[in-house]
């Protein structure tokens, strides 16, 4: 499959200014006025600024930023929740925002499903009827929903839970009812708009990893909102990190923590665990050769804790990097050290401006 034909959903040149003369104040924008001078000058907000994402299928892109960032005015305009001021929307190819009534139903049920952040599941169905809701909604039968929803509450570990209903369930419970109901619905696209935000540290950590656990045997399309830096890190096959309404740096994630691009992201990566985050890829050398004083192998998507926990911190050492059986490379230990250290620490440049 080529690049281009594995894109899902292509977002292009997309604005969002939110006002009473929006396009009036699309041509400000467009000639250089930014977020603050726009409500200053002009009193409208800008809600998205030229935003360009490609979307690839099976993989999950997580968009991050601040509140006010624009994250989740960008993932309702998928839906078309909210409507664009000026750009293009495709999904599978098809510009969205050209559908009627009847192609946008149709999208909303049948092409994407979304998990909200305050679970949104009706308190007066059950469990189970609320995992088959979206079942319902396309016409399906109860039994049919039903056999369906069952099947994907069991997935999420809540069999024996169908006939209590949402206020008998914790937050995370409730959360994995409607994750239940997003595969459910057998929708090729998942919205999760700060799906994980309310819950509590340790649920969200099992949050986290369920979905991950679940995606490596679905292989869905996913576009995650979250506002955590550790989460996105986590769970991201795609970053995209926005600030004030535009993208400030997207890509592989290992690629920006190792390679940030902006004084805005070296500062919001400042303090991550760097050895916890980074994978042996990222900071390996790309090679078959055997090399020489090899102390043994390490997996090339371990993370580097691992690795200086394994060498017991001994800087002269090498390792032999395995994927699927075979090597697809060479660790050295120094190199693992020099990727410890932030760009802003390390680059007398940056350090001085400070």
């Amino acid at each position: 499959m080529t690049e281009q034909n594995n894109i899902k959903v292509s977002i292009r040149n997309l604005y969002k200014i939110f006002g009473t003369d929006p396009q009036a104040a699309l041509e400000h924008v467009r000639g250089g006025l930014g977020k603050p001078e726009l409500l200053e000058q002009h009193g409208h907000v800008l809600g998205l600024q030229d935003i360009n994402v490609d979307i690839r299928a099976g993989e999950i892109t997580v968009i991050m930023g601040l509140s006010g960032s624009g994250k989740s005015t960008l993932i309702r305009h998928l839906n078309r929740l909210i409507e664009p001021t000026a750009g293009e929307i495709l999904v599978n190819g098809e510009d969205v925002l050209a559908y009627d009534a009847t192609k946008l139903d149709a999208l909303r049920q049948n092409t994407m499903s979304m998990v909200f952040q305050k679970f949104a599941l009706f308190p007066h169905r059950t469990v189970l009827e609320n995992a088959g809701m979206a079942r319902r909604v396309r016409g399906e039968n109860a039994k049919a929903a039903d056999k369906e929803g069952q099947k994907w509450l069991d997935r999420v570990g809540l069999s024996g839970y169908g006939g209590h209903y949402p206020n008998q369930l914790s937050g995370g419970m409730q959360q994995r009812v409607g994750i239940a109901r997003a595969l459910a619905s057998d929708s090729e696209i998942m919205l999760m708009d700060e799906a994980f935000s309310a819950l509590d540290p340790l649920i969200r950590t099992d949050m986290q990893d369920l979905l991950l656990e679940l995606q490596r045997e679905l292989h869905k399309t996913i576009i995650f909102i979250t506002h955590d830096l550790d989460e996105a890190l986590k769970l991201a096959d795609h970053l995209v990190i926005l600030k004030d309404g535009a993208v400030v740096q997207q890509g592989e994630p290992q690629e920006i923590l190792l390679h940030p691009n902006d004084p805005y992201i070296m500062d919001f990566i400042a303090d991550i665990n760097r050895a916890r985050v980074l994978r042996v890829r990222s900071v390996m050398e790309v090679t078959t050769d055997p090399g020489t004083n090899i102390a043994g192998d390490v997996d090339a998507n371990s993370n580097l804790e691992r690795v200086i926990a394994l060498s017991e911190g001994d800087t002269n050492l090498n390792y032999r990097v395995m994927e699927d059986g075979a090597q697809v490379g060479l660790l050295h230990m120094r190199d693992l050290v020099r990727a410890l250290v932030p760009v802003e620490a390390s680059d007398p440049a940056r350090r001085l401006a400070s």
